[in-house]
C-alpha cells in the first residue's frame, strides 16, 4: 500500500522495522485519543519536551512530519491540534499506519499475528539527544511551511496585475535594450557567458526598485508634525494590520511633539505596492512579486542570520542569479560573507514549485558554515526539503519536473565543485542600507575604511550562550565599574576582566578613576564631543531566540550633557533616554537572534565637558554591586 500522505510513506520506507513499529504505535495512540475525546483540550496538545516524543519520534524519518500532516501545529513548547481543524487527515493517517503495522507483523511471523512488535532484534542506531533537536526541528519545519505559503501569494493574478500597473515596464524595457546594445557582448558570471536582454531587464528592475520606488525605513517621520522620531517599542496590531500580515507594529515616538506614529510591518507583498517602504523583509517580499509580475522565475531567499533577498533564473547563464533589491546588486553571492562579514548558517530558497538549500552558493567557507549548522540534523533537513519538493511538484507536467530535476543536478554539482574564490573575488562592500548606527550594531559595515580611526576598532567581542545558559534559557551578565569586571551570573559566575575586552565596539570611551572622590565610571575621552560603546549578544546557531531583555544601566549627567541608549534587535532599533534606565526596564524582543545595546554620550560645557556624561558611576569601595546588568530570556 502507498499512502496518500508523504509522511506515512517516509515512516514506512526510511526506517528500520523496530523504529517504525514503535513510532507508529505512538502516533496511533495520539490520533486515537483525539478521535475518542474530540472536545478534550489535553488530548489536542503534545508537549515537545515529552520524553516519548523526544526519544521515539525524533530519531525516525517521518515521525514528526506525520503529526504535522495530521494537523498539529507548532505552538511554543507544544504541538497543538486547534479546535475546528478537520480530523479527516488524522483519521486517514491513523488507518494507514494500522494497515502497515498489520502487514509488517504478518510478514515477520505469520503464525503469531497478535504479536504487537517485530521479533527481530532492534538495529543499533546512533543516539541523538532529543533536547538538541525536537523543538528546533519543529520550529525549522514551521518556518519552511510559512515561507512556502508566502511564495504562493506571489502567484495571485490580481496581485501581479496590480504590480504591473505600478512598474514602468516600457521604460525598463527601453533601458534594458540600450544597455544590452552597449554591453551585450561582455562576459558575465562564473561561466563567462554574456547576459541576454532579459538579464538586463532584471538589472533595470533592480535599479528602478531601489532608486525610484521603495524606501528604506529606520524611523518614520511624525505623522502629526513631520518631525524626527525614534523607535520606542511595539503596539498591538489592528484588525487591518493583521489582514495584511502585520503581526508586529512598531511605535515611533516624535522627538518634537512626543506623539506616536505607527509602523505596521506588513507581510503582504500586494499591500507593500501601496506603502512602498520597509526594511529588508518588505523589500524582498515586494521585489519578488514584481519579478513574478514580469514573468521571471523567482525564488524568495531566507537567510537564517536575519536577511532576505531574491533569486531570478537566467536562461542565458542557466542558473539562479542572486538579486538583492536593498543593495541594487545582482550575481554577487559572496556579498554577505565577504562584504558584510556575516557568519552564515542556513539559506533556503522558495518558489511556487521549488524549495532548495542554497547555502553553498553564498559561502566560500563551507567547513566554517557546517560547524555552525546545529539547529537540525543534516539528514533530516535533506529529507524534509526533498519531501516538500516532491509534494509541490506532484501535480506539475512531466516536462516541467524533468527541467527542475535537471536544474537541481546542475545546481548541486556547482555547489560540490565550488572553489574558495574569496581571495580572487572583487572587493565587496559592506551593507549600504539603513543608518550607520543600525549597520554597525548588526556588524554589517564590512571591512574598516581608511577613515576608520583606531579608536573604533577592537576585538568585537560577542556574548553567545554557554551550554549552561542554553539549558536554563537565561543569560545574565553584570558589570562592576569599581572592579572593572563582568560577572556571568548565568554561567558559573564566570569573571571577565576589562570593560573594553568584552564590548563589541567603542569610540572615544575610557574608564575614569577619581582618586580624590574615590569614584570610577566610563566617560568620553578628554577633548571629544561624543562617544559610543556597544555590547552585542547572539544566539545564532542555537534553537533559541531572545524573547525579552531586562536592562539596568544607570548614568550621571551634568551641565546639559546627555546619555541615550539604542537597543537593536534583529532589524528593529529603538532609543531610550539614559535617566529611564536607572532601574530595570523590560523590552519585548519578539524572538530575535541578535541584540546590540549601545550607549551614546554627548554634551556638557567647558573644558571638562567630556566628563559631564558618565556611565555606571560607582564608589571604588563598592565591590558588591553591579550598576550595569543585562538579563536575556531565551526560548
Amino acid at each position: 500500500m502507498t499512502s496518500a500522505y508523504d509522511s506515512v510513506n517516509t515512516l514506512v520506507k526510511e526506517n528500520e522495522a523496530q523504529d517504525f513499529m514503535t513510532a507508529s504505535r505512538i502516533l496511533i495512540k495520539f490520533a486515537s485519543n483525539v478521535l475518542e475525546y474530540p472536545n478534550e483540550e489535553k488530548y489536542r496538545k503534545i508537549r515537545l519536551t515529552n520524553p516519548t516524543v523526544q526519544t521515539k519520534l525524533l530519531n525516525v524519518s517521518g515521525g514528526m512530519e506525520c503529526l504535522f500532516e495530521m494537523g498539529f501545529e507548532e505552538d511554543e513548547e507544544f504541538l497543538t491540534l486547534k479546535v475546528g481543524t478537520s480530523l479527516q487527515a488524522l483519521r486517514q493517517i491513523k488507518g494507514d499506519l494500522e494497515k502497515e503495522r498489520q502487514k509488517l507483523e504478518t510478514s515477520q511471523n505469520p503464525t503469531a499475528r497478535c504479536n504487537p512488535e517485530p521479533i527481530n532484534p532492534p538495529v543499533s542506531r546512533p543516539t541523538v539527544t532529543a533536547q538538541s533537536f525536537t523543538a528546533s526541528e519543529a520550529n525549522f519545519f514551521s518556518r519552511l511551511q510559512g515561507a512556502m505559503g508566502k511564495v504562493m501569494s506571489y502567484e495571485n493574478h490580481s496581485s501581479q496585475e496590480k504590480a504591473r500597473r505600478v512598474i514602468p515596464i516600457e521604460e525598463l524595457k527601453a533601458t534594458a535594450q540600450e544597455n544590452f546594445e552597449v554591453h551585450g557582448d561582455e562576459r558575465r558570471g562564473n561561466n563567462k557567458k554574456p547576459y541576454d536582454l532579459r538579464d538586463y531587464l532584471v538589472l533595470a528592475l533592480l535599479r528602478w526598485f531601489k532608486t525610484s520606488f521603495f524606501k528604506w525605513v529606520d524611523s518614520l517621520p511624525c505623522s502629526f508634525c513631520n518631525g524626527p522620531t525614534h523607535n520606542t517599542g511595539s503596539l498591538p496590531p489592528s484588525q487591518e494590520d493583521l489582514q495584511y500580515g502585520a503581526g508586529r507594529v512598531e511605535a515611533h515616538t516624535c522627538n518634537v511633539c512626543a506623539r506616536v506614529t505607527r509602523f505596521p510591518r506588513y507581510g503582504s507583498a500586494e499591500k507593500l505596492l501601496e506603502t512602498r517602504r520597509g526594511r529588508c523583509g518588505e523589500w524582498a517580499d515586494c521585489f519578488t512579486l514584481c519579478c513574478r509580475a514580469l514573468d521571471f522565475e523567482a525564488r524568495y531567499v531566507l537567510d537564517w542570520t536575519d536577511h532576505v533577498w531574491t533569486e531570478v533564473f537566467s536562461k542565458s547563464q542557466d542558473k539562479w542569479l542572486h538579486c538583492d533589491p536593498c543593495e541594487n546588486i545582482m550575481d554577487k553571492p559572496l556579498l554577505y560573507e565577504s562584504g558584510w562579514g556575516k557568519k552564515l548558517t542556513y539559506i533556503i530558497a522558495f518558489a511556487k514549485d521549488d524549495i532548495r538549500d542554497v547555502t553553498w552558493r553564498y559561502t566560500s567557507k563551507q567547513k566554517e558554515v557546517l560547524s555552525r549548522r546545529n539547529l537540525c540534523r543534516e539528514n533530516w533537513l535533506v529529507k524534509t526539503i526533498h519531501n516538500v519538493w516532491v509534494k509541490v511538484t506532484s501535480s506539475l507536467p512531466k516536462p516541467r519536473v524533468q527541467e527542475l530535476e535537471r536544474r537541481l543536478v546542475k545546481e548541486i554539482v556547482g555547489f560540490l565543485c565550488a572553489k574558495d574564490v574569496s581571495a580572487n573575488a572583487e572587493s565587496l562592500p559592506g551593507r549600504t542600507t539603513g543608518s550607520i548606527e543600525w549597520r554597525r550594531a548588526r556588524g554589517e559595515l564590512g571591512h574598516p575604511t581608511e577613515a576608520t580611526t583606531s579608536a573604533e576598532i577592537n576585538k568585537s567581542y560577542i556574548f553567545r550562550p554557554t551550554e549552561e545558559e542554553r539549558e536554563s534559557e537565561i543569560m545574565h551578565i553584570c558589570y562592576s565599574c569599581s572592579k572593572d569586571c563582568y560577572i556571568r551570573k548565568s554561567s558559573k559566575n564566570d569573571k571577565l576582566r576589562s570593560w573594553l575586552k568584552y564590548s563589541f565596539s567603542s569610540t572615544n570611551v575610557h574608564r575614569k578613576e577619581e582618586f580624590d572622590w574615590k569614584m570610577t565610571y566610563l566617560a568620553r575621552k578628554e577633548g571629544t564631543d561624543s562617544a559610543e560603546i556597544t555590547w552585542k549578544f547572539d544566539v545564532t546557531g542555537t534553537d533559541l531566540r531572545i524573547s525579552k531583555l531586562e536592562l539596568k544601566a544607570p548614568s550621571a549627567v551634568y551641565e546639559g550633557a546627555s546619555v541615550s541608549w539604542r537597543i537593536c534587535s534583529g532589524d528593529n532599533c529603538f532609543v531610550q533616554a539614559g535617566e529611564l534606565l536607572k532601574d530595570f526596564m523590560t523590552f519585548d524582543l519578539q524572538g530575535s537572534l541578535t541584540l546590540s545595546i549601545t550607549a551614546v554620550l554627548t554634551g556638557g560645557k567647558g573644558e571638562n565637558a567630556w566628563q559631564h556624561s558618565q556611565l555606571f558611576r560607582q564608589s571604588m569601595d563598592d565591590t558588591e554591586n553591579f550598576p550595569f546588568e543585562v538579563k536575556l530570556c531565551l526560548n
